[in-house]
């Protein structure tokens, strides 16, 4: 990987942007930094601090934008969310999908564009959910201006903040290297990495506190800064010393086995007939067509934990926690990301994305059509509908190990931070499965271009 940067950067138009891409993306950390009008960043961070379900998650994803409350809080999440309802909608109404496979570069336009303004109403959503989560703990302070003013300033500076990264993110899919989107996602998670090694080293310490009894859930509540749910979560931090080369080690597996799975393929063997064309005889040649065990790649991931999480966010942008009573307490209790029920959930809708990328990612029936004009045929299949129905059958089987795959690497670190009582190592390794996996595909993308730019200047 750093070999193929070195390289990358040599290259003229690749080191342009490459450029792009870093100052796109210390853009996004900047704002990321900036703060909403009328609201108590500090307060707000401390409390965010002690939460390890949902919306730490959340935190996680926007890089430590989404506790201090700043322009960038939403991160790309809202644009996220309308990718998957648009690309559902595709499936589900006739007119997307003629619009999607039939409209060519003008169809894709018009996909992009009722995109982009979904995104923005979920956006508006989301601030407003926001404005009412911190409005809910006394986070606002407006002074003398009236409520309705504040809450449509903070509202639409989150709008606004959500807008611009899906613009810029659309800015570095098409002037810089990889997809916009990851690359910004994986900023944010990236950037998260310090903190993490900080919560490791302050988990240890609390453990110590924990055992040599200075901190308990009756003494934090009698401190007065915290009530029995973050008093709880405060503990639910603390973390065995033993445990942490035990972590390194497990993320180590997890990288290496990510990036083995990830350059695994399944070659189908392909022979083209020979054929005459004037004097000349074209064909009689062996060739293989490629079909990657994550096909997918992390979008499954990406878009499970968005669907996954939606009922705790909304949850929690209303001001409702697990130990709520009523029916909103019992929802975050089942949608926690250590809660059974949330793994299920979670593995499941992996096993489904995967599937649903897969499938529009490879089309057996027009790879069988393409095989079948250009007179090539698997051996020992005729061409036409066997063929098709081998694909298939074999598209079938390596997307059911690959969403396999994904699904067992996102549930290990929960059932792992459940059984060693160390909550934030689920979010950990939901990062780890993303990170490694935009890195992947990025680096992919710069190999090609530069495999792209040397055939053009042989040819030329």
């Amino acid at each position: 990987m750093i070999q193929t940067i070195r390289n990358a950067w040599r290259v003229p138009e690749l080191k342009k942007k490459m450029l792009f891409t870093i100052m796109a993306l210390l853009i996004f950390r900047l704002g990321s930094a900036i703060p909403v009008p009328y609201i108590d960043g500090q307060a707000l961070q401390q409390y965010m601090n002690s939460q390890t379900g949902i919306l730490g998650l959340m935190n996680a994803m926007s890089g430590s934008a989404f506790s201090m409350a700043t322009v960038f809080a939403l991160s790309i999440q809202p644009y996220i969310n309308s990718s998957i309802i648009i690309q559902l909608l595709t499936v589900a109404i006739p007119a997307l999908e003629r619009l999607a496979r039939e409209g060519g570069e003008e169809g894709r336009k018009k996909i992009a564009s009722i995109t982009r303004y979904t995104t923005v109403a979920i956006a508006l959503l989301q601030g407003f959910g926001y404005y009412t989560l911190v409005n809910s703990y006394g986070l606002v302070n407006g002074g003398s201006l009236p409520g309705f003013w504040v809450g449509l300033v903070i509202v639409l500076s989150f709008t606004a903040g959500s807008a611009f990264l899906m613009w810029l993110g659309e800015q570095i899919t098409e002037f810089g290297i990889g997809n916009g989107i990851s690359i910004i996602l994986f900023a944010g998670i990236v950037s998260r990495f310090p903190q993490m090694v900080t919560d490791s080293i302050n988990g240890v310490n609390i453990w110590r506190e924990v055992q040599s009894g200075n901190v308990t859930l009756e003494k934090l509540q009698a401190t007065g800064l915290y009530n029995a749910e973050t008093a709880q979560a405060y503990l639910d931090r603390a973390l065995h010393p033993a445990m942490i080369p035990v972590i390194l080690l497990g993320m180590l597996a997890l990288v290496v086995f990510i990036v083995y799975i990830n350059n695994a393929e399944r070659r189908i063997p392909v022979q083209y007939a020979k054929r005459v064309v004037g004097r000349k005889m074209y064909g009689g040649q062996s060739t293989h067509i490629p079909m990657k065990v994550s096909m997918a790649g992390v979008m499954p991931i990406i878009f499970a934990q968005s669907i996954a999480s939606l009922p705790a966010t909304v949850c929690g942008f209303m001001g409702i926690t697990k130990a709520s009573p009523g029916f909103g307490g019992g929802l975050m209790k089942v949608f926690d990301t250590a809660a059974p029920f949330y793994s299920i959930l979670y593995f499941l809708l992996i096993v489904g994305f995967s599937y649903f990328y897969s499938t529009m990612a490879f089309n057996p029936v027009e790879v069988a059509n393409n095989l079948k004009k250009n007179g090539g045929f698997i051996p020992g299949l005729r061409p036409g509908k066997p063929t098709c129905d081998f694909l298939m059958k074999v598209l079938n089987k390596i997307t059911m190990f690959g969403a396999l795959y994904l699904s067992v690497i996102a549930i290990a670190p929960i059932i792992t931070g459940n059984l060693v009582g160390y909550q934030s190592l689920a979010i950990g390794g939901t990062s780890v499965i993303i990170v490694v996996g935009v890195a992947l595909e990025t680096v992919k993308q710069m190999e090609a271009q530069m495999l792209m730019r040397h055939y053009k200047g042989f040819l030329e």
